[in-house]
């Protein structure tokens, strides 16, 4: 018979992104090739990926499964690497798919994909084939630069500007020198040249490389253009094709830095040291030397440095960097606490439970910078019509060349300008940076905003939604039970009838007894102590009470002990339980003393999201609960939700989604993140409450809520709308210049000039557009 062992994923495979990757199944297959290793899968559980092998202990022992499994995942990972890098020097969107071709035909390339709008590659590849340095080596022969851990002069940043406003200067020289100032012809040239080898030199360093190795990008066409501008004698309407392109992308440039700038800004605002007590002193280490259990000192108005929990001291604490929250939350001794938060009035002493490189910012920032390397729909689209229509522009440019001149239609000379108009015209540059550039500024701002979006897809995907389902435990509700009614019988007041009850639960464990205690604390009530206490199963608790024989439960508790419950008593807790509470009755020596009525109560801001969620767009809202019926109508009345399942399993709400899936097509799935990850991985988004306090929320979904603030759902959802809306906006501007301008150019009724501003301007008014998703706030 064969046993099994399950492994963590990410201790066989610590750089792999997810499960899905190619490592996993590399994984697989090496192992069922062991003798006595019958089989291996991965299973998901709690947002956590385990490889699970089954094996003959006949053949093999526990501990030798063991350590086979991680030398080969070890063998692996030395093997395949995964690596994300940053690039500069990109001129355009066109540069990052001309990366993605050239890199990609690498033998040991496994994976490319560049993102232009963050300025990240992320590679998979063979390290016994291929090496890092070979890839740098590749990227920098086509005229880019792997980011260096220095910081960069603000010349080294703004180089490209430099050069362009160079290429307007000897532009504006050759011009007016020539119009003005008496320059002859040769020395107007002269400046017209200097205006080239200024304004087209990125251009010029990334095109032809790009085409040395067939790969016809934007750069390409605007080298093109301008040596047939030069070659006509068009000198200054190619050196102004060439200072415009230059500038017009140097702005792009400083325009998105300001969207990148946005993500960077959160790994700025953790402290680079951290005051710690050791020995009865306190020193200062780099946060990186931090271990868990060091006590660090949290001077009021710091910002805490590290992941940790509080030991002594209270304090309120700004949240707002981590997960948006606008008010400072209140910290008491065993509250956690995360680095990048801002320490309010009182000191704090501070137990390190997470390194560093584990903490949730630091997981927050890595996350947000693979989204950044992956792709939207409608971006993979625009990458696939700029493959084809480049080729396609650059056979029509031929076609005018030579078919006008000899069918007698135009001249050499005329043809050749209007196909060189042609190539500034069709050049897709705004249609390349339309949709990069406003997912990577949605995703920057839904961070700055405590939603951590996982991915371009994730964001069109969440505007697309008209249905949207939750979890009632937690998502809709707080999650525990709370006193709602307190019913006095026989004489006894509320104060009176808590004392006893909070007395008999203080000792025990089950959420209802700590609700019960909860309100007697509230309340400042002085407890009397309770003795021979017996917790009755599924029933209640009876013990001894100054001296009175006390029983608190269920009305079963009450008819098994053969006590008879008045009929007031009993309609009391049934029109209570029919409103979806849960009674405890309270009796002593003889008499019912009164009524517990509990719930889980709905979240206080749960109503008025569910109204906002319609306002911005999604018609249908479904209640998925494991809980009975008249609890959840009830909660489903109270917060005004459309629908509702009740008394589900797990698998039931897999099912349930399923449905909904048929029914609109796309749906979300909001929970916590553990139990509900079935769930949240059938349907087309998973969104995950408390990203910030559970790791899990942060690895199960694709959407997750910092806060555990349901209210940020709604942002969440317009600004995703918003982006479509731009994303649209964009598309429509970048196309239709092409289209305005592609027929005139052939037609001859728009000079090169003139494509030239139409071309630059459409680039610059898209990136700005992208840019109001920076602003978005929501309603």
């Amino acid at each position: 018979m064969s046993e099994t062992l399950q492994l963590e994923l990410e201790v066989l495979l610590p750089d792999i992104p997810d499960e899905k990757d190619a490592c996993v199944e590399r994984l697989q297959k090496l192992a069922i090739e062991q003798r006595g290793i019958e089989k291996a899968h991965v299973v998901s559980k709690n947002g956590k990926a385990t490889f699970c092998i089954h094996y003959d202990p006949s053949h093999l022992a526990l501990a030798q499964v063991s350590r086979l499994m991680q030398k080969t995942g070890a063998q692996i990972s030395r093997r395949y690497r995964h690596e994300t890098l940053h690039i500069k020097n990109m001129d355009c969107a066109d540069c990052a798919t001309s990366i993605e071709h050239i890199l990609g035909r690498a033998k040991g390339m496994l994976s490319v994909s560049v993102n232009y709008a963050a300025e990240r590659m992320r590679v998979e590849y063979d390290s016994t084939v291929l090496t890092r340095k070979d890839i740098l080596k590749r990227v920098r022969a086509l005229g880019y630069k792997i980011e260096e851990a220095k910081p960069e002069s603000w010349f080294q940043q703004n180089v490209d500007l430099a050069l362009a406003l160079l290429s307007g200067f000897f532009l504006a020289l050759g011009f007016l020198g020539q119009a003005a100032l008496g320059f002859s012809q040769t020395v107007a040239i002269f400046f017209y040249v200097l205006a080239y080898l200024t304004g087209g030199y990125d251009a010029t360093r990334h095109g032809i490389k790009a085409a040395l190795h067939l790969r016809f990008d934007i750069d390409f066409l605007m080298v093109v253009a301008a040596i047939g501008a030069a070659l006509l004698g068009e000198w200054a309407e190619g050196a102004l094709l060439l200072f415009l392109f230059s500038l017009g992308h140097a702005l792009e440039h400083s325009a998105m830095g300001k969207a990148r700038r946005a993500i960077r800004a959160l790994g700025e605002i953790t402290p680079k040291t951290a005051r710690v007590s050791r020995d009865g002193k306190q020193i200062e280490l780099s946060v990186e030397q931090l271990q868990r259990g060091d006590l660090v000192i949290v001077s009021p108005g710091e910002r805490i440095p590290i992941d940790g929990k509080i030991v002594s001291g209270s304090s309120p604490v700004d949240q707002s960097p981590i997960t948006g929250e606008s008010i400072p939350v209140e910290k008491h001794p065993d509250d956690a606490v995360y680095a990048g938060t801002v320490n309010g009035t009182g000191a704090l002493t501070i137990e390190v439970t997470k390194l560093a490189k584990d903490t949730t910012l630091a997981r927050v920032i890595q996350l947000v910078e693979e989204a950044q390397t992956q792709k939207s729909p409608t971006q993979r689209f625009t990458e696939k019509f700029s493959r084809v229509f480049v080729p396609v522009i650059l056979i029509s440019v031929l076609l005018v060349i030579f078919m006008p001149p000899l069918l007698g239609i135009l001249t050499w000379s005329e043809a050749f300008l209007r196909a060189m108009t042609m190539l500034v015209a069709a050049s897709p540059c705004a249609l390349a940076i339309a949709t990069p550039a406003a997912i990577l500024s949605g995703v920057a701002q839904a961070a700055r905003n405590g939603v951590l979006v996982k991915g371009g897809v994730h964001l069109e995907n969440l505007g697309r939604l008209s249905a949207l389902a939750f979890d009632k435990t937690g998502t809709i509700t707080k999650g525990k039970p709370e006193v709602t009614d307190l019913i006095t019988l026989s004489g006894t007041d509320e104060d009176e009838l808590l004392r006893i009850a909070a007395a008999v639960e203080s000792q025990s464990g089950h959420p209802l007894a700590k609700a019960v205690v909860s309100l007697a604390e509230q309340r400042k009530l002085n407890l009397p102590q309770a003795i021979e206490v017996q917790a009755i199963t599924g029933k209640g608790v009876t013990a001894r009470v100054d001296g009175k024989d006390v029983r608190i439960g269920n009305v079963k508790l009450f008819e098994d002990a053969g006590l008879q419950i008045p009929e007031t008593v009993a309609a009391q807790t049934a029109a209570l339980e029919s409103g979806g509470k849960t009674t405890m009755l309270l009796w002593a020596d003889g008499a019912f003393l009164g009524i517990i009525a509990l719930a889980d109560q709905p979240r206080s801001e749960a109503k008025e999201t569910l109204a906002k969620l319609a306002a911005v767009g999604i018609k249908r809202t479904i209640m998925l609960t494991g809980d009975n019926q008249r609890v959840a109508a009830a909660i489903a009345k109270e917060v005004g939700i459309s629908a509702y399942h009740a008394e589900l399993l797990p698998e039931d709400k897999v099912t349930s989604i399923k449905k909904l899936l048929e029914q609109y097509g796309q749906v979300a799935m909001i929970g916590d993140g553990v139990n509900d990850a079935p769930a949240m991985a059938t349907a087309t988004l998973g969104i995950a409450m408390g990203g910030a306090g559970t790791d899990v929320a942060l690895e199960t979904a694709d959407i997750a809520l910092m806060a555990d603030d349901l209210s940020k759902l709604p942002f969440a959802v317009g600004l995703s709308r918003q982006a479509r809306r731009i994303i649209r906006q964009n598309l429509v501007i970048s196309l239709g210049v092409i289209a305005l301008l592609l027929p005139s150019a052939m037609l001859g009724l728009a000079g090169i000039g003139i494509a030239i501003v139409f071309h630059e301007g459409s680039t610059l008014v898209v990136v700005a557009n992208a840019l109001r998703l920076l602003r978005f706030q929501g309603k």
